[in-house]
C-alpha cells in the first residue's frame, strides 16, 4: 500500500515529469506573426525547421498587427514578428511591443543601417520599386521624378498610390525634395496615368504588354517570378513584355534607387525567446539568405549570395543612401498626398 507520504511525492514527480515535458515541447516550437503571405516564406520555415528541429507556427496578419499584439497583451503567443514594410515594422517597434535582441550573428552579418541602433528591429532582404517599360522603347536610365514629365501622359500605369509600397516611395521623394515638390510630382504622375492607380504591380507589366501603358512602376521580385514563370503562361508573357531599369532620386548627392524591407523583431512577451533568436539568426545564414534570393527574388544583406539569372540581368543594385529610418518618417504624410491629390480617384 502507497503511503500518503510516498503518494504526495509521486504526484509531485508526475507533475514535474509533465512540466518538463510540456516545456521540452514549448521549446521546439516558435511562433511567428507576418504581414507577408505565408506561402511566400514557407521555403524558408520549412528550411528552418529541418535543419533546427524547431516548429514554425505562422499567423498571417493583413492589417493591424500592432492592435492584434496590444488586445493579446502579455499573454500573447507571438515570438516574432514580420513584416514587408520598414513603416510596419517601426509600428510595432515604436509602441513598445518588441525587445531588443543581443546576436553576435546579427550585429556581424546585417549592416548597420539595416537595423535598428538599439537592437529591436533587423532587416533580412531588401526589394527594390523599379521601372517596367515596354521592351521597344528607347530607354536606358530614368529618374523616378521622370514619371511626372508630360511626355508621359496618359502612359503610365502604377497600383494604389496608398499601398505602403507606393507610400514609401512617395515619403522617400519628400525626404529628397520636400513636401511641396512632391506634391506637384504626384499631381504630374496622376495626370500622366494611362487608367486608374489600381491593381498590382504584375499588373502593369500585363497593362503593357496589353498596350494601355508604356511604363509603369512595381517591385523588382515581381520580374523575377513573371519571368521564371511556366513559359507560355500569363504570367510568363508579361515578364517577357518588360524591361527593367532601375531608377534613381534627381538629386545627385548619393542618390541610388528606391528600396524597402523584409524585417522582423521579437515580440516583448515572446514565450519562446531563445526559438525567436534562433529564427532570426537563421535568416541570415547562407541558406537562408540564398532562400531569399533565389527562390523570392529578393535581394540579401549578406554580401557574397548568389542571385538568380533574371535578377542578375537587371544589373547592380545601387541603393539610395538615405536610411530606411529617415524615409519612413514620412509615410504618414505621404499617405496624405495621396488623398490630398486624388491620386487613386
Amino acid at each position: 500500500m502507497i503511503s500518503r507520504k510516498n503518494l504526495v511525492k509521486k504526484s509531485l514527480f508526475t507533475m514535474s515529469a509533465l512540466t518538463v515535458s510540456l516545456s521540452a515541447f514549448a521549446s521546439g516550437e516558435v511562433n511567428l506573426y507576418t504581414t507577408r503571405e505565408p506561402r511566400l516564406i514557407q521555403p524558408l520555415l520549412e528550411a528552418f525547421e529541418k535543419d533546427t528541429g524547431i516548429k514554425t507556427n505562422t499567423v498571417f496578419i493583413k492589417d493591424g498587427l500592432p492592435e492584434r499584439i496590444k488586445s493579446e497583451g502579455e499573454r500573447s503567443p507571438a515570438d516574432v514578428l514580420m513584416t514587408v514594410d520598414i513603416g510596419k515594422l517601426l509600428d510595432v517597434v515604436d509602441q513598445d511591443l518588441v525587445q531588443p535582441v543581443d546576436s553576435k550573428t546579427l550585429k556581424e552579418i546585417i549592416p548597420e543601417n539595416l537595423r535598428a541602433a538599439d537592437d529591436r528591429w533587423f532587416a533580412f532582404s531588401l526589394r527594390d520599386r523599379v521601372l517596367y517599360a515596354a521592351k521597344e522603347l528607347d530607354l536606358d536610365t530614368f529618374t523616378y521624378e521622370d514619371l511626372a514629365d508630360p511626355k508621359w501622359k496618359n502612359r503610365v500605369c502604377i497600383r494604389s498610390g496608398q499601398h505602403p509600397y507606393n507610400t514609401s516611395l512617395i515619403a522617400a521623394m519628400i525626404a529628397h525634395n520636400g513636401p511641396e515638390k512632391t506634391e506637384e510630382w504626384l499631381k504630374g504622375v496622376k495626370n500622366n496615368l494611362a487608367r486608374k492607380a489600381a491593381g498590382g504591380d504584375r499588373e502593369v507589366a500585363r497593362d503593357i504588354l496589353g498596350g494601355i501603358c508604356d511604363i509603369g512602376i512595381g517591385n523588382a521580385y515581381y520580374v523575377g517570378r513573371m519571368k521564371n514563370a511556366e513559359p507560355g503562361s500569363e504570367q510568363y508573357q508579361w515578364g517577357e513584355a518588360i524591361k527593367v531599369i532601375r531608377p534613381t532620386f534627381a538629386n545627385p548627392e548619393g542618390s541610388g534607387t528606391h528600396v524597402n524591407i523584409t524585417g522582423a523583431a521579437i515580440a516583448k512577451h515572446s514565450p519562446n525567446h531563445d526559438n525567436a533568436v534562433k529564427l532570426l539568426e537563421y535568416l541570415v545564414s547562407d541558406q537562408a539568405q540564398q532562400l531569399y534570393s533565389k527562390t523570392n527574388y529578393e535581394y540579401p544583406i549578406r554580401e557574397g549570395v548568389e542571385m538568380d539569372p533574371v535578377m542578375t540581368a537587371i544589373g547592380e543594385l545601387k541603393v539610395d543612401s538615405l536610411p530606411v529610418t529617415e524615409i519612413a518618417k514620412f509615410r504618414k504624410q505621404a499617405s496624405e498626398l495621396v488623398d490630398k491629390v486624388g491620386f487613386d480617384n
